[in-house]
């Protein structure tokens, strides 16, 4: 899907995002191992959940030319987590209404909370979104995760009620089951 140009690497004011590297596997472990930053997730993810993760994320991004990357901090290096865009899952895009195609996301460390490092990735990620022509990018999310949907509306996705869902993989009568799904479409396809 990225013309063969060889690994995304995107460069914003604060950040790097970049293909994932054999450094950040135990600094996102630690990440995904939070149970506050996985508060709005079924459960935290072990070690080797999140090694298959990465593998799994390397593999898809070879395939198909992107999918979610290690996101650093420019001026440290240090790995502040995830961000990126990638194909919906076949299992969530059935339960979706419109089934769309490709989403955007992010899953942060809790010391970089609050500094609007997410939407400055998310930003860099629709604008290479946009640059290879998608037609639209969506998130989704926990109904009560409300700070997510916030990074969602700061990047200029809006609501689409249309396509609230029940997550197929979290029990029925669970909290985090009740998904809403934000959208945006690119701009430069607007007529």
């Amino acid at each position: 899907m990225n013309g063969g140009e060889g690994p995304i690497r995107l460069v914003t004011q604060r950040l790097v995002l970049r293909p994932w590297e054999a450094r950040d596997r135990e600094a996102m472990a630690a990440i995904q191992g939070d149970p506050h930053v996985r508060r709005f997730f079924p459960k935290v993810m072990t070690p080797e959940e999140v090694q298959a993760d990465i593998d799994l994320a390397v593999e898809r991004a070879r395939v198909n030319g992107f999918h979610f990357q290690a996101a650093e901090l420019k001026e440290t290096g240090e790995l502040i987590g995830l961000i990126g865009i990638a194909f919906v899952p076949d299992i969530i895009r059935s339960a979706i209404p419109s089934h769309p195609r490709v989403e955007i996301g992010w899953v942060i460390g809790k010391e970089f909370w609050g500094r609007g490092l997410a939407p400055e990735g998310a930003r860099a990620w629709l604008g290479y979104a946009w640059s290879i022509g998608l037609p639209e990018v969506v998130a989704f999310t926990a109904r009560i995760n409300l700070p997510s949907q916030q990074v969602m509306q700061k990047i200029g996705m809006e609501y689409d009620p249309a396509d609230d869902y029940q997550h197929p993989k979290i029990a029925e009568g669970h909290p985090l089951r009740p998904h809403v799904l934000y959208r945006i479409r690119n701009p430069q396809l607007r007529g």
